[in-house]
C-alpha cells in the first residue's frame, strides 16, 4: 500500500529565518493512486503581521486569522496525519523548512523534523526534469496537463493540494498522449485530409492504444463519446474516420 499526502502551506512571508509563520495548512490523502477523501485543513493565528507580498499571493489577512487557533495547538495532529506517508509537495524546499521551523519553535518537540517521519517528493523537481526549460509552476502544469484551475484566483493550501493531486496523477499516469490526440482531432474538421495527416493519426492511434491500457473503462467510454461528438460536428471529416476506412 502506497500512502501519499499532498501538502501545501501558506505563510506570513517568504523566509522563516525572518520569523515568518505558517498561517494555513492543507493536506489530502491518496492511497494507491486513489484519493480517499481523508484530509486535514487549518488556518492559524500568527504572532507576526502578514507581509504585503504574501497577502497578494494568498489573500489571507491578520483580521481573518484573528479568531483562529495557534499552530502550536495543532502540530501533533498534523504530524500524526503525515507520519509514515510520502509527502508530495510542489516546491518542497519552501514548505518543509517552514514546517520544521514551526516544530523547532515548540518548548517540547518530540517529533524532530519532518524527514524523520516521511519521505518527501518534490513535484517541482520532477516537473523540471520532465519539462526542462519550460515553466513548471502549478498553474503552468495545470495548463500543460489539462487540469482545470479556473477556481484558483489566489493561492490556498487546501485548494492547491487538491490541484497538485490531479496534476501529479497526470504527470505520472502517461496520459499526455491522450491530450495530444485530442488536440489533433479537434482541429481536423478545419483542415483537408492529407497523407501526412494520416501518418500523424496512425501514430496517435498507436499511442491511444497504449494509453487505453492504463485508463478505466469509464474513461475510455467517455473519450469515445467525445470523439463521436467531434466527428458529428465535422460532418464525418475527422482524421480517425478516414484512417479506420483505410484499414
Amino acid at each position: 500500500m502506497t500512502r501519499q499526502i499532498f501538502v501545501d502551506t501558506e505563510t506570513t512571508g517568504f523566509d522563516f529565518k525572518q520569523g515568518h509563520r505558517i498561517i494555513e495548512f492543507g493536506g489530502i490523502e491518496m492511497i494507491d493512486r486513489k484519493l480517499t477523501g481523508n484530509k486535514l485543513h487549518f488556518y492559524f493565528k500568527p504572532d507576526i503581521e502578514v507581509e504585503a507580498g504574501a497577502l497578494a499571493v494568498h489573500g489571507i489577512s491578520n483580521e481573518f486569522l484573528a479568531d483562529k487557533p495557534v499552530i502550536e495547538s495543532k502540530l501533533d495532529e498534523i504530524m500524526q496525519f503525515l507520519q509514515g506517508a510520502e509527502l508530495v509537495i510542489h516546491n518542497a524546499a519552501f514548505d518543509v523548512p517552514f514546517l520544521n521551523w514551526e516544530l523547532s519553535l515548540q518548548d517540547h518537540n518530540p517529533w524532530g523534523v519532518i524527514e524523520d517521519h516521511c519521505e518527501v517528493l518534490d513535484t517541482l523537481i520532477m516537473a523540471r526534469k520532465k519539462h526542462p526549460g519550460q515553466k513548471n509552476s502549478l498553474d503552468a502544469l495545470c495548463a500543460r496537463y489539462g487540469v482545470s484551475n479556473k477556481h484558483r484566483q489566489l493561492h490556498g493550501a487546501l485548494l492547491d493540494a487538491q490541484i497538485l493531486a490531479e496534476v501529479y496523477l497526470m504527470m505520472t499516469g502517461g496520459q499526455t498522449d491522450l491530450f495530444a490526440a485530442q488536440a489533433i482531432v479537434q482541429n481536423a474538421h478545419s483542415q483537408a485530409v492529407k497523407p501526412v495527416d494520416l501518418q500523424i493519426a496512425a501514430t496517435v492511434k498507436d499511442q491511444l492504444k497504449q494509453v487505453n491500457l492504463r485508463l478505466s473503462n469509464t474513461t475510455c467510454d467517455a473519450h469515445r463519446t467525445y470523439l463521436e461528438l467531434l466527428d458529428k460536428k465535422s460532418n464525418s471529416q475527422t482524421l480517425w474516420k478516414h484512417l479506420n476506412q483505410a484499414e
